[in-house]
């Protein structure tokens, strides 16, 4: 294997309908993991929570039923088998029961050997008609983190988290140096003249400018329940290019190679972290500008 090879990983994002069973969803998914892997991608990324319709567009006890623990997780080995089997990484979402009333919207990190390197749970919940979050989730434990893999270091952020410049910021100076956002977005019930697809977009690209790193986001397709979701995965290079994406309601792939040494060259040309200065930015450590927010537990 030659030294640019070495350096290359490339990256796959899964575009689906997930309407159906637990049991058709997961089917469904391995099917476009495999073909990913034959296509010769690295990391695969499922869309979020992608084992059932996407429940939270409306508040019913019934969907804490769905919620499984990390530990023991049947569709998290189901997965960490495959991830051997075929020698890929894979973020694996779902919904998380972590004990009594503990309820969490988690990515579970497998690597190419199929081990579970542990989970990121997610850190902004949104509440607003159509994604009606905070009913189910607990804001995330974990902090943010970025996993060392065979194919380099890799941030994961989940569907709210990427409209979040800080999120993004965090992992790549956790040593991220790509950025994966499993998503559920589409209708807005509320206001159905509304698209945001667009901006949904444009707030990625963002990240992938300001950190000089390459961002990879799925969402779902198709109708469940009360919306219709808007697809459009895509991936980004470093500069902000979509080097590849695919329309509202094609069922598919979204797949692109990088060089890492490339990432890292032209990461330090730019000087973004170069030039940063924390010392200034201290105004990020309060909810209004005024007081600091405090972490729970610490002085």
């Amino acid at each position: 294997m030659s030294s640019k090879q070495a350096n290359e990983v490339t990256v796959a994002a899964i575009q689906c309908p997930l309407g159906g069973s637990r049991a058709q969803n997961v089917e469904r998914v391995i099917g476009w993991v495999r073909e990913a892997a034959k296509r010769g991608a690295n990391v695969v990324l499922p869309s979020e929570l992608f084992e059932g319709p996407y429940f939270c567009c409306e508040e019913k006890e019934r969907w804490f039923e769905e919620a499984r623990p990390f530990e023991g997780n049947e569709t998290v080995a189901l997965f960490a088998k495959l991830a051997k089997e075929l020698g890929v990484v894979i973020p694996i979402s779902f919904f998380e029961k972590a004990g009594p009333g503990a309820y969490y919207n988690t990515v579970a990190m497998v690597d190419d050997g199929g081990n579970v390197l542990g989970c990121y749970r997610k850190s902004h919940i949104p509440d607003g008609p159509g994604y009606e979050e905070k009913f189910y989730f607990r804001p995330g434990d974990t902090g943010f983190k970025a996993w060392k893999t065979r194919f380099g270091t890799l941030g994961v952020g989940i569907c709210w988290d990427q409209w979040y410049p800080e999120c993004a910021r965090a992992m790549t100076l956790l040593g991220a140096e790509l950025l994966f956002y499993p998503t559920a977005i589409g209708s807005e019930p509320h206001a159905p003249e509304l698209d945001t697809r667009d901006p949904w977009q444009r707030v990625m690209i963002g990240h992938a400018v300001a950190n000089a790193t390459p961002v990879i986001a799925a969402n779902r397709i198709g109708s469940e329940l009360t919306q219709t979701f808007y697809g459009s995965s895509f991936v980004a290079d470093m500069r902000g290019d979509k080097v590849s994406e695919l329309d509202r309601t094609t069922e598919g792939l979204v797949m692109a190679t990088f060089d890492r040494q490339k990432i890292a060259s032209y990461r330090a040309s730019w000087g973004f972290f170069r030039d940063r200065r924390p010392e200034l930015y201290g105004v990020l450590m309060t909810a209004d500008g005024q007081h600091v927010v405090r972490a729970a537990g610490k002085v």
